[in-house]
């Protein structure tokens, strides 16, 4: 009787900690870096807005910029009515007032320890190369604070 108690708390404890990945934890495989070629690593710069820089990885070979922010652990939501620009990283800012005049989320392309260059193409259309870096920056089109 106690091992089935101990199986089952067990079991318990690692249901919760898998939803608490899918509540939007990032799972400490994906909260640094990639290494190499393993992924594309995401910079998300929320200084601007209060907070901090966060760096993720999105393990493999994402398919665009919207996929490899979803693979580092970050939710992304479009401007109302304008599918495509993104308003909000992670539900910030909050609200989003769709017609954003002098700060928006940018978007940025780098190799690990280049500069960062701004993205001609939208996040769903670029095809970001495992080993490469991803950069969103909230603010008038500045770079993220942090470098590639």
């Amino acid at each position: 009787m106690k091992t089935a108690v101990r199986r089952t708390a067990a079991v318990s404890a690692a249901g919760l900690a898998a939803a608490a990945i899918l509540a939007g934890g990032a799972s400490p495989a994906q909260a640094a870096a990639c290494s190499g070629t393993t992924g594309v690593t995401v910079i998300v710069d929320f200084t601007a807005l209060g907070g901090s820089v966060q760096t993720a990885c999105a393990l493999g070979d994402p398919t665009s910029g919207l996929t490899a922010l979803t693979g580092a652990g970050f939710t992304y939501a479009f401007v109302p009515r304008q599918p495509g620009f993104v308003c909000r990283l992670n539900s910030l800012p909050n609200p989003c007032n769709g017609a954003p005049v002098s700060a928006y989320w940018s978007y940025w392309h780098a190799t690990p320890g280049g500069t960062w260059s701004y993205s001609s193409s939208g996040a769903g259309s670029y095809n970001p190369a495992p080993g490469t870096v991803e950069g969103w920056s909230f603010g008038a089109g500045t770079a993220p604070t942090q470098a590639p």
